[in-house]
């Protein structure tokens, strides 16, 4: 399968196209050396936890290391916490040879992390959408780019953890879903992100009471239409502004982001419009979806998180990378 989407891309590039890499990364709690009164404990920057200077640049290192290795022309970012860290984390990969020009993050309201963008392309817009005024629900981030003629509408999001059942996860898709329908029909529309749910998080969730508050609807499968369409990209015609879930387009043992307590999990997901299949303008290159599995992100069947103790007191290690691997795409542009 692997060879196949290569020899697809071959030809893509034969016939005069090029290729858009779209990737997504949590890269767990990148937090700047500023007090805000808003940081997790084991994040207060200068104390016993040792979250100093020396541990910043080593996990600004880490990452960039990641992200520039996968090049990806946009690259969408969750928990980071404020615009000081992001703009770190594009100097520390202008340094190691990775330059990003046009970049955002969603810090309109002072939610602990937030979601960001980094781009080799020009934002049309960019704009936060509320999901609601409580700071248990992130901003989702929208940015348009013009690509060849083409527009592109990109929705970052990080919805609520396992922590919280899975009404809230609804109310995010409820929020994504409204703002789909305003865009109108015929878009080209990816959501990205870190949406704590497993790509079919309807089968799984059910067993587990404290999540299920919702009769068995979900809002990456149900809201989000995603549930009914789980064939390859190239059978799939979608309708009624459903979305396709790229995970659907690879091997099964390969679809994972996440791995707790040993059992392989798809937080992060990149969805995808009708628009995107079969188009005659930007179109998702089949079987080009994956995470980024380069060897030094695993210690052992693990991934090889960013070290800190987790008893109290909190202290980190100054080695690792992020809990989360990253996910991309290839898209064609005609």
């Amino acid at each position: 399968m692997r060879t196949l989407a290569i020899l697809l891309l071959f030809i893509s590039l034969l016939q005069g196209e090029s290729v858009l890499k779209i990737a997504t990364y949590n890269i767990e709690n990148l937090f700047d050396l500023s007090r805000s009164g808003y940081e997790y404990e084991e994040y207060v920057p200068n104390t016993k936890a040792q979250w100093n200077l020396k541990n910043y640049r080593i996990k600004l290192k880490n990452i960039a290391k990641v992200i520039k290795d996968i090049d990806a022309d946009i690259i969408a970012l969750q928990e980071i916490e404020s615009l000081v860290a992001l703009k770190d984390l594009r100097l520390t990969l202008k340094q190691q040879g990775l330059y990003y020009q046009y970049y955002k993050i969603a810090d309109n309201k002072n939610t602990t992390i937030k979601v960001a963008i980094l781009s080799k392309i020009p934002f049309i817009y960019t704009k936060e959408i509320s999901v609601t005024k409580s700071y248990k629900y992130r901003n989702i981030l929208e940015a348009k780019f013009k690509i060849k003629n083409q527009d592109l509408f990109l929705l970052v999001n990080h919805w609520k953890s396992k922590a919280g059942p899975e009404s809230m996860r609804i109310i995010s898709a409820k929020t994504i879903k409204k703002r789909v329908q305003e865009l109108g029909k015929n878009k080209n529309i990816i959501l990205l992100g870190d949406f704590n749910s497993h790509y079919e998080e309807n089968k799984i969730f059910v067993r587990k009471r404290k999540h299920n508050d919702t009769d068995g609807i979900t809002g990456i499968n149900d809201i989000l239409a995603t549930k009914k369409y789980k064939d390859r990209v190239e059978n799939i015609s979608l309708k009624n502004y459903a979305f396709y879930n790229l995970w659907y387009d690879t091997e099964v043992k390969d679809r994972f982001s996440y791995i707790f307590r040993g059992k392989k999990e798809t937080l992060d997901n990149i969805l995808i419009s009708q628009e995107l299949i079969n188009s005659s303008g930007i179109q998702y290159i089949s079987h080009s979806i994956e995470s980024y599995k380069a060897p030094y992100l695993f210690k052992g069947k693990n991934i090889y998180r960013w070290q800190v103790r987790r008893k109290r007191p909190h202290i980190h290690k100054g080695k690792g990378y992020s809990d989360h691997l990253a996910v991309i795409a290839k898209f064609a542009v005609n």
